[in-house]
């Protein structure tokens, strides 16, 4: 509960709920102004337990003073599916077991953290390109309960994350069929905000390769430009982390309405190709910062020179949003460009003077 969407969860719950927290992480650096002793009104009602859930004694115990079980934890960047696939497998599929054996056994409720991953490609990317039905939705648009999962072969390892994440799923929905488990499946379709993953170098590994908006962040904040794996031509649906809480919360609420369903949380109308994606960024981090647009904003790399051998991707990822919207009336609200201007406004008021004075080090030596 002490990353990202954590974060703005546990803020969440703080500020409009009357619930207790129990937060488990490994860190607590995006939560630390949630616990500190004078943080009125909600002193108290939160505590945090550093913990890998991997191998911790403690675990089950904490879970069982629980009334909910939210599972969040993950290695979830694509950088290191094709470079660490064992422990991606690991962490998302051997380390939540325990979580769902215990949370079944003691009679607890589970709402776990998958990925829109699990869908994989789309069945319009196997039709001819110049087909019309790939510009029909039944052939692109992803749908909880019918469309199927697709993923590359074995030699991809870049799939070794949605794979996991889809096994875990299905053991999930088997432990509620079999064993009564109460259990809601979260879907994300790309959340973005302010504190998502790290920027290199600052509050990360220098050699390390966060996600999309972080990636590109970094870049925009160095004066860089940005890198564009296979042209960017990857379509992908973006949605502003406070919207996706709203309905996180709308399902810890609501048990009788969420239980044994599997939510697709994105937003359809904000549908972009990641080029587009960078234009956009561009633009509003010149708005949000004053800087001017470098010459050549942006630089095609190959897949293979970004992320190595093994890597495959999804040509687009559209959430169906029958399902949630029938279950809990939600709707998300903020489009690309506000999500991005708030998001990039935090990015550079957080971060611009620690990059300056990072690339400032060498000359001054």
């Amino acid at each position: 509960m002490g990353g990202f969407i954590g974060s703005h969860l546990c803020e969440k719950l703080m500020s409009e709920t009357p619930h207790k927290v129990l937060a488990l992480d490994v860190y607590n650096d995006k939560i630390k102004h949630l616990l500190e002793p004078d943080s009125l009104p909600w002193a108290g009602r939160i505590q945090f337990h550093r913990l890998n859930i991997k191998h911790d004694s403690r675990l089950e115990g904490l879970i069982k003073m629980a009334d909910l079980v939210i599972n969040l934890a993950a290695i979830c960047t694509p950088a290191d599916y094709n470079t660490r696939p064992l422990d991606t497998i690991y962490s998302n599929f051997i380390d939540a077991l325990p979580v769902v054996k215990y949370c079944s056994e003691n009679n607890k409720r589970l709402i776990h953290f998958s990925t829109c991953e699990v869908y994989g490609k789309t069945i319009g990317s196997f039709l001819p390109k110049d087909s019309p039905l790939r510009q029909d939705p039944a052939y692109y648009v992803l749908k909880e309960d019918t469309s199927p999962c697709i993923f590359g072969s074995i030699e991809k390892q870049r799939w070794s994350y949605a794979c996991a994440k889809q096994l875990i799923e299905r053991l999930i929905y088997a432990e509620g069929a079999e064993n009564g488990l109460e259990f809601t499946i979260v879907r994300p379709f790309n959340w973005i905000g302010p504190r998502m993953d790290f920027i290199p170098g600052i509050d990360g590994p220098s050699e390390g390769v966060p996600r999309v908006l972080a990636c590109f962040s970094n870049n925009l904040l160095r004066r860089e430009p940005l890198k564009l794996v296979d042209g960017g031509e990857s379509q992908r649906t973006f949605i502003y982390i406070k919207d996706a809480i709203e309905a996180v919360l709308l399902m810890i609420e609501n048990p009788d309405r969420a239980n044994g369903h599997i939510f697709n949380v994105g937003n359809p109308n904000n549908e972009v190709t990641v080029r587009q994606l960078a234009e956009m960024m561009t633009k509003v981090y010149a708005k949000v910062s004053g800087e001017t647009v470098l010459e050549s904003p942006t630089v095609d790399v190959s897949s293979k020179e970004f992320y190595g051998e093994g890597y495959d991707d999804s040509d687009k990822r559209i959430p169906d949003m029958t399902i949630i919207n029938k279950q809990l009336g939600w709707n998300p609200k903020t489009s690309l460009w506000d999500l991005l201007e708030s998001t990039l406004t935090y990015q550079h008021r957080t971060y611009a003077e620690a990059i300056k004075k990072s690339i400032a080090k060498p000359s001054a030596s």
